[in-house]
């Protein structure tokens, strides 16, 4: 059981090595960060034979004695395949790193955050409570904000988006940190709400004693509860309608997208309803039927927008942007109906298949689009084109990739899709089947049109006139992760049909999970995969005619028919959504103004000031009448009977007692004096504070270089000092262990 305490605590001390790797050899930061990586991975996949043969192995230690909160580490059959996929994608994607980030300034700084956020995530997963994984959670979230915001001098070569909808690094850093944060303070709040009643953040605790789900419900605080907790995943996961920060994600460097939004971050809210899912499936309280429609319908939802935005888009990351908000959806999809249906099994492991899917076709993508826009020196896909010849390797893991996110037969990502289909008709939510099979002939569509854009048609467009250059295949170091992830794909797509039965043997008594819902339905698998490939046929004709057979113009198209332009414009513009946003914080900022000028200054401040007046006028009249007229004529008495007093015993004793007395002790004192001063002060007090003052000066020089001024900095030195803490609170775990 060291292995799972290992797996999360070796990248999060290794985010601390890293800089002080580099200050021995700048490389050795980054080929550190890559070793650090593949000890993670080893220790994740050490766990695998317990959770290959159901075991569930709780390891806990003492933690927050007060309260009797303990931490510990969950290796279950979830956590142990979420923790696998997140440390062996990482691995891969820190090699290419490599080769991408050669030459990048602060690429110290990357791989120490990268470091950071695996070992975030992997304590993420690993966590047995909902605290413990709550602070892994934020630590994914202050990395996923630096790493966004990576070149925060905000480059124009760096942007994301056309003009005018143009976004720096650093904005769709704070943009992407202000939209999970949302989701993340509902989440804290049900965290909070579930222990009030529970007594416990543990998932087993949770799940052994039901009681609580009761106890919510009576106080009609359980659909809140359960929907608060969800609105983390959404936040995280880039669901409606916290969805808008994802595409402006786009702005970090690739590596960094592939690992957010491929492997790790963006599954995290995924992997929490999955966590949850079988503890509030064990209650049949109606209100845990209501979360479980909440959740289904929102990812169909965002499934489907997401796919009819990505359809338009001229930014190849964007695109693989939009993707991945649309196919996070059909996972929240599956759990959704998971919890509608009969068979609560189907959607269960329809869900977590298509993770594993996605996680590895979704690396490869962003990886080989990664090495495209590196060879083309443009993000544009209108820009490239042909490129098939110059990159045979990238444009066979892309196009392997493509398919396998498109629903292709027999790669990985048929399966999955073709399983959360089937689990819309188990449950009998024939709207969200019609929502998912829409979703399945758009990501064909858009899928081929990137292809044909960026690899198929004219040569290379947009030359650089003042700086040619010929469009090659990257080098080794980049295009070799890509192509195992290619090859995983189409591995995992021969496999699955065997896995799906090996998922469902591991899941079901581990979990527990049982019939819940409506009656089976007859003829689904059949009918699902007809629907399946019968979209294809669609979106893929529809793909191939305007992009690839270019049988017709766009052009044309539109003027021929104008509400095409409407449509254009409707999605161009991601439905108004990220408008209203900017429009309400607009808004928002304006009423503040007001509000201060007005409320605050104009309010608040007068009523002080004359209130400020009134009390210094009273407190003048009271003392001109108090101090003037009673205490000044007491006073004046007093002062006559005490002088009276002091001159007679002036006379007979200071003149005959005191004044003698003090003479004798004003020499002894004056002797005494010389003496100290010249053998403690100047002996030892003064050069004491001369050494003292040198030592002072100079770490102040050296402290003195470390403030730069940069917020980025100043964001770092608090992160390294939580990380200290963590330090110190994984090695009382390994002395306690």
């Amino acid at each position: 059981m060291m292995a799972a305490w290992l797996c999360w605590l070796i990248p999060i001390t290794g985010a601390l090595l890293i800089p002080l790797l580099a200050k021995v050899h700048r490389k050795m930061g980054s080929y550190g960060a890559v070793v650090i990586c593949l000890l993670a991975a080893l220790a994740a996949a050490t766990l695998l034979p317990g959770a290959i043969a159901g075991q569930q192995v709780l390891s806990q230690v003492e933690w927050i004695p007060q309260f009797a909160l303990k931490a510990g580490v969950l290796a279950d059959p979830l956590s142990v395949f979420m923790a696998n996929v997140v440390a062996w994608l990482s691995f891969l994607i820190a090699i290419y790193s490599l080769g991408y980030m050669h030459g990048e300034r602060g690429v110290t700084r990357y791989f120490a955050l990268f470091s950071l956020f695996v070992g975030g995530m992997l304590l993420l997963v690993l966590s047995d409570n909902l605290l413990q994984m709550f602070i892994g959670w934020e630590i994914v979230g202050i990395c996923s904000y630096s790493l966004i915001g990576f070149w925060y001098q905000d480059d124009e070569e760096h942007w994301v988006g056309s003009p005018p909808d143009v976004c720096p690094p650093t904005h769709a850093g704070m943009k992407a940190f202000l939209f999970t944060k949302v989701g993340d303070i509902g989440m804290l709040v049900a965290i909070f709400i579930i222990y009030c009643f529970a007594g416990t953040f543990s998932f087993v605790e949770l799940g052994q004693d039901t009681a609580w789900m009761e106890h919510l419900a009576q106080a009609r605080l359980l659909v809140p509860a359960a929907l608060f907790l969800f609105a983390g995943p959404v936040g995280k996961s880039a669901q409606f309608p916290l969805h808008e920060w994802l595409p402006e994600a786009m702005a970090g460097p690739t590596p960094a997208s592939a690992l957010i939004h491929a492997a790790t971050m963006v599954k995290a809210g995924v992997y929490l309803v999955a966590r949850m899912a079988p503890i509030l499936l064990s209650s049949h309280e109606q209100g845990v039927v209501t979360f479980f429609a909440v959740v289904a319908w929102v990812g169909g939802f965002t499934a489907f927008m997401a796919a009819t935005q990505a359809v338009v888009q001229r930014e190849l990351k964007k695109v693989l942007a939009y993707s991945t908000i649309s196919q996070l959806g059909y996972m929240f999809l599956a759990l959704g109906v998971a919890g509608l249906a009969e068979d609560v099994t189907a959607g269960y492991v329809a869900a977590v298949s298509h993770l594993l899917s996605h996680a590895i076709f979704k690396a490869c993508l962003f990886l080989a689009a990664g090495s495209v826009i590196h060879a083309c020196h443009t993000r544009f896909m209108d820009g490239m084109g042909g490129l098939r010849r110059a990159m045979p390797i990238t444009f066979a893991s892309m196009l392997i990739a493509a398919f396998s996110l498109s629903g292709v037969p027999p790669l990985s990502g048929f399966w999955s899709k073709d399983a959360i289909l089937h689990a819309c008709l188990e449950a009998e939510q024939y709207a969200l089947f019609g929502l998912a099979a829409l979703t399945a002939g758009l990501t064909f569509f858009y899928s081929l049109r990137m292809i044909a854009l960026t690899f198929l048609g004219p040569r290379y467009a947009q030359q650089d006139s003042a700086h040619p250059h010929e469009v090659h295949e990257a080098p080794p170091i980049m295009w070799v992760p890509s192509a195992i992830l290619a090859a995983a794909t189409g591995l995992l797509g021969l496999a699955n049909p065997f896995l799906e039965d090996h998922f469902r043997a591991y899941f079901e008594p581990v979990y527990g999970l049982t019939a819940h819902g409506v009656p089976h339905h007859e003829g689904g698998a059949q009918i699902a995969v007809a629907t399946s490939l019968a979209m294809l046929l669609l979106g893929g004709f529809a793909a191939w005619y305007v992009y690839i057979g270019r049988r017709v113009s766009l052009a044309q198209l539109r003027r021929r028919y104008r509400w095409l332009d409407f449509i254009r414009a409707f999605l161009w513009n991601r439905w108004y959504m990220n408008s209203l946003y900017y429009r309400l914080s607009r808004r928002l900022l304006a009423v503040s103004r007001i509000a201060y000028a007005r409320l605050e200054r104009g309010g608040m401040d007068q009523l002080q000031t004359q209130l400020a007046g009134k009390v210094t006028r009273a407190s003048l009249a009271t003392a001109e009448h108090l101090e003037g007229g009673v205490f000044d004529r007491l006073q004046s008495r007093l002062a006559g009977g005490l002088n009276r007093v002091s001159h007679s015993s002036y006379g007979r004793v200071e003149l005959g007692v005191f004044d003698q007395a003090q003479r004798k002790a004003a020499s002894g004192l004056t002797d005494m004096s010389r003496t100290v001063f010249r053998r403690l002060e100047m002996g030892i007090i003064d050069r004491l504070q001369r050494l003292l003052g040198r030592a002072l000066v100079d770490a102040g020089q050296t402290y003195r270089k470390t403030q730069t001024g940069i917020l980025s900095f100043n964001m770092l030195y608090v992160l390294l000092g939580f990380l200290i803490l963590l330090l110190i609170f994984g090695g009382a775990i390994l002395w306690r262990w």
